[in-house]
């Protein structure tokens, strides 16, 4: 008797299935995220369970204090020395890692980058779904890519990529990218749940068979996240997520997920005409072009563990409409509305008739809790028309109470400052250090600092 085949409609966003189309996932909630595909009676969970418990042996264990523990030698220098810390030390030799950024960032040229140096070395082979062979020379040669341990193949075959990977004769593997795959079994499109889920499968089996590294790149949605079902986080050891302004500024890394390592650090690079690099000294360069005026603040704030002094930027003008406009770039909106509301209830400055917007210099986006006292300095500032003194950096957590609360690290913040020859920091009043200036609630540094 022939099987049934059922419709089942998958979620993009986190894999969940419905026997119906709906217009809104449930699990999730993201709306028009639902596809159709097909499935032959797998669905039937008695028969899948049955056929599963028939089928299953028991398994060989050993005694966790025989484990051997992965030898630090296993692991591939990228050439960069901030991206080697962000993985925990280097690629690590049978781990799967994606690296996700929006169009033009500029994922392939550091990719490429990195197989230039492992290949001098090292057996890489790049695998190429979206450009041609001409593309990646061109790319190659601009980079100095141009060693005969570097491979490259053209492929969308999921099934091949992973008998390539299998065959144990590359350390490293490059797949450029994941929603262009296919696996010949599946007859639904590139790019869909159920293709990008058993591709990353079929490619993490492989790299942990033949002990082989394995970078994915990824694209990214609207928001900035992985695009793709959740699912490929999970399953992959590291995913990174390259942040920054496509058209110019400063680009960052982070490990949004690590199991060799922190997800604390970040690597800082810039585009030249030589390809991506390194910013041995980001806060110098951020503030090569400043001018002391109203509104500018200079914000001592953490990128991982190193510390980097960054400016902040505020413009308040009189609202042309009824209803107030905020603004900015670099810094969280929802965060910004919520100083705001502090400033108006804990302060003497009145901001619901006048525009608000924020910028942080550099195309940099600030993540960090300490970046409170800052913002809320700078958009004083500007409001009264008074600039701070140019010899003063900032930093602090602002409470709901209008308390000034402690940062994270801050001997690493002074540090920096000192170094840059800064003389002061309005900072908490828990910071023991002569350099700093404690102040413990918002309205009086406001009235002290920046209010006429």
């Amino acid at each position: 008797m022939a099987r049934k085949s059922h419709t089942l409609f998958t979620c993009q966003q986190c894999g969940a299935m419905y026997k119906n189309w709906t217009g809104r996932c449930n699990k999730c909630g993201a709306w028009s995220s639902l596809i159709q595909q097909f499935d032959e009676d797998s669905r039937d969970e008695k028969s899948a369970i049955g056929r599963g418990q028939m089928s299953g042996k028991s398994l060989d264990f050993v005694s966790i204090k025989d484990l051997e523990v992965s030898d630090e030698k296993s692991r591939i220098s990228t050439g960069f020395k901030d991206l080697d810390v962000v993985l925990g030390g280097g690629i690590l030799l049978g781990s799967v890692a994606v690296l996700a950024g929006q169009p033009g960032i500029g994922k392939s040229t550091l990719l490429m980058q990195i197989c230039a140096e492992i290949a001098q070395n090292h057996a890489v082979l790049y695998v190429s779904g979206e450009e041609s062979a001409g593309q990646i020379k061109l790319r190659a040669m601009r980079l100095g890519a141009n060693s005969d341990r570097l491979k490259f193949a053209s492929s969308t075959s999921a099934n091949d990529i992973a008998k390539t990977i299998e065959s144990g004769e590359f350390d490293l593997v490059i797949v450029d990218s994941i929603q262009t795959l296919t696996l010949a079994e599946i007859a639904s499109a590139p790019g869909g749940v159920s293709q990008v889920t058993n591709c990353g499968n079929l490619i993490i089996r492989a790299a942990k068979i033949s002990n082989t590294a394995v970078i994915i790149v990824g694209h990214v949605t609207k928001e900035g996240t992985l695009a793709g079902p959740k699912v490929l986080e999970h399953l992959v050891d590291i995913v990174l997520n390259f942040e920054g302004d496509r058209y110019g500024g400063f680009k960052i890394i982070r490990a949004i997920k690590n199991r060799f390592g922190s997800t604390t650090e970040a690597a800082i690079f810039e585009m030249n005409q030589h390809g991506l690099a390194e910013v041995e000294n980001p806060s110098a360069a951020l503030l090569a072009e400043r001018q002391n005026t109203d509104g500018s603040i200079i914000l001592a704030t953490l990128e991982g563990t190193r510390p980097i002094l960054v400016e902040i930027q505020a413009l308040v003008t009189p609202t042309n409409f009824g209803y107030p406009k905020r603004t900015c770039s670099g810094f969280d909106l929802n965060r910004l509305n919520l100083l705001l509301a502090v400033i108006e209830r804990r302060t003497k400055l009145k901001l619901n008739d006048k525009d608000v917007f924020v910028n942080v210099v550099g195309g940099l986006r600030v993540q960090d809790s300490a970046a409170d006292l800052a913002v809320c300095l700078a958009i004083a500032s500007a409001v009264a028309g008074r600039k701070l003194a140019e010899d003063f950096v900032v930093f602090g957590e602002v409470g709901l109470g209008g308390e000034v609360r402690s940062a994270y690290r801050p001997d690493q913040r002074i540090a920096e400052a000192k170094k840059l020859g800064f003389a002061h920091a309005i900072a908490p009043a828990t910071v023991r250090d002569e350099f700093v200036i404690p102040v413990r609630d918002l309205r009086h540094t406001l009235i002290e600092y920046v209010n006429e």
